[in-house]
């Protein structure tokens, strides 16, 4: 018997049901619902309230939220959603932006304590406290400051056994540089997670990943980049590959977010257009296209409960055939 860290208390991870495994239940920058309220969105609470109503009542148990402290987490709102929908909400500790921007004496250690402490004894003064670790670097590679931040998460996962998962660049590669990162601190990698994998079409690369013993991240539905049916036959030559098990599907969609105009997601009404479905695209518009691609619901069932259990849980393993 496992347990993770929800933000309502120690779950067992046998009862995580239907996971979504990359997911914004709000984002704005540090300290905004708390000083400037008036920068959020006009109902932002009730946005996070209906969407997850909707998400659980669809048959969504349970969301990885993927908001660092400095993507604006709060783990008091995500608390609130939890309690009031019945979604289990697993926060993360880490750091996303461009690091150490504030920071350029912070060692590997301190950035360890800290995120440590978020798992053992609680963020801040709440007590509720982070179920996974999150690094992140995109296009330009492991910047300095993200190689700091990535060996301390490496750090605080060998103390914790918390998982890991990490924002990468798909189509550069990125996975190389922090995974050799993250082999040289002793990471067993069968505990990592490689996000935003669905931005490629590139097979080679994408089972090159999952060959290290990583679990993969298929989380931008339905994205940007490249389009929504591009990223389901990349999703199906990875089943048909054998990799199931190891698949962790989800939207890296956000529920509420700061007054917005002009990003790709945009206001609440830009966002119903581009995704009316909101944390449900994947069961109501990408499982119906792998149906009709001739995925057995026994297999669907893999990716929706037991890719995401086996990550939280470190149950890894090596490729099967279906």
């Amino acid at each position: 018997m496992t347990k993770i860290n929800s933000v309502l208390g120690p779950i067992d991870t046998a009862n995580l049901g239907v996971t979504l495994a990359h997911e914004h239940i709000q984002d704005s920058s540090t300290g905004i619902p708390q000083n400037y309220p008036e920068l959020l969105e006009p109902g932002y609470m009730n946005h996070i309230i209906d969407g997850l109503n909707k998400a659980h009542a669809g048959g969504i148990e349970t969301i990885i939220d993927a908001t660092t402290l400095d993507l604006g987490r709060d783990v008091n709102i995500l608390a609130e959603a939890s309690r009031r929908t019945g979604v289990n909400i697993i926060a993360c500790s880490g750091w996303a932006l461009e690091k150490p921007r504030f920071f350029p004496g912070v060692s590997v250690e301190h950035f360890a304590q800290a995120f440590i402490r978020d798992i053992q004894k609680g963020i801040a003064d709440t007590k509720i406290k982070a179920g996974v670790l999150k690094g992140a670097s995109d296009k330009a590679g492991v910047l300095p400051g993200e190689g700091t931040v990535l060996r301390a998460v490496a750090w605080a996962h060998l103390h914790t056994g918390a998982p890991i998962m990490l924002h990468s660049h798909a189509v550069n590669q990125v996975a190389r540089q922090q995974l050799a990162i993250l082999k040289e601190e002793g990471v067993n990698l069968s505990r990592v997670k490689i996000d935003h994998a669905n931005d490629t079409t590139d097979l080679a690369y994408l089972t090159w990943i999952l060959d290290q013993g990583c679990f993969l991240g298929l989380d931008r539905y339905p994205g940007s980049v490249i389009s929504p049916s591009d990223r389901t036959k990349t999703l199906k030559a990875l089943i048909d590959a054998g990799y199931a098990d190891r698949l962790c599907v989800a939207h890296d969609w956000s529920l509420a977010r700061c007054l917005s105009t002009t990003s790709v997601a945009g206001s609440p009404a830009k966002r119903a257009i581009i995704n009316p479905q909101g944390f449900l695209y994947i069961k109501e518009v990408v499982f119906p296209q792998l149906r009709e691609m001739g995925v057995g619901e026994n297999v669907i069932q893999k990716i929706l409960i037991d890719g995401p259990r086996n990550f939280l849980a470190g149950a890894g393993s090596t490729k099967d055939s279906i």
